[in-house]
């Protein structure tokens, strides 16, 4: 009982000092979180995935072609925050905050397998990260395969990231200057 006390009290005293942080110096997405924001976001994080999912390894077989379709997913759907590197530095992921993580890194890839999916099937709340899983059976083997990706992204050779350029979701600008360079190209 003691100690439930004293640890409700530190909780008590940590979210004081954070509320007066945030009160002093306001909030805005181009400071870095400090590091009483980023422990207590990745403590809450940790804490938003389910029990049955904390230990859940990867229930779909890693094959050249799960990694090929989960590539292309990524590329299509993720990339646009992610970067086809998964380091976040993109445009998008600069700009969110809390920043996108750079996926390649320890922070992620020490995750276990269920941690990770967690994060693609529900998402993060209060970030930028989207719940993408709708409970179907499609949508969970889509977001394991993902894992599986995910797990690749410190290997990728240059190869895998021209290809994922090639699917990579096209700006209406980008496709009026395609359409013009074909055109041209055609003589028209």
């Amino acid at each position: 009982m003691r100690k439930a006390l004293i640890v409700v009290a530190v909780v008590v005293l940590i979210a004081i000092a954070v509320i007066a942080s945030m009160l002093h110096h306001g909030f805005s997405a181009h400071d870095e979180p400090t590091a009483m924001e980023s422990f207590l976001a990745g403590v809450m994080r940790r804490a938003a995935v389910p029990a049955e999912l904390k230990r859940a390894k990867n229930p779909v077989p890693l094959t050249p072609a799960v990694l090929a379709e989960a590539r292309a997913h990524f590329a299509d759907h993720c990339a646009l925050c992610h970067g086809n590197d998964g380091k976040g530095k993109t445009e998008l992921g600069r700009n969110l905050y809390p920043r996108v993580p750079d996926m390649t890194l320890p922070s992620t890839q020490s995750q276990s397998d269920g941690e990770v999916f967690a994060t693609i099937e529900n998402g993060v709340r209060m970030t930028g990260m989207p719940a993408w899983g709708n409970g179907s059976a499609a949508s969970r083997r889509a977001s394991w395969a993902l894992v599986h990706f995910i797990r690749h992204l410190p290997k990728l050779t240059p190869r895998e990231l021209e290809e994922m350029k090639s699917l990579n979701p096209m700006t209406p600008a980008e496709m009026k200057e395609q359409r013009e360079e074909e055109e041209f190209l055609e003589g028209k």
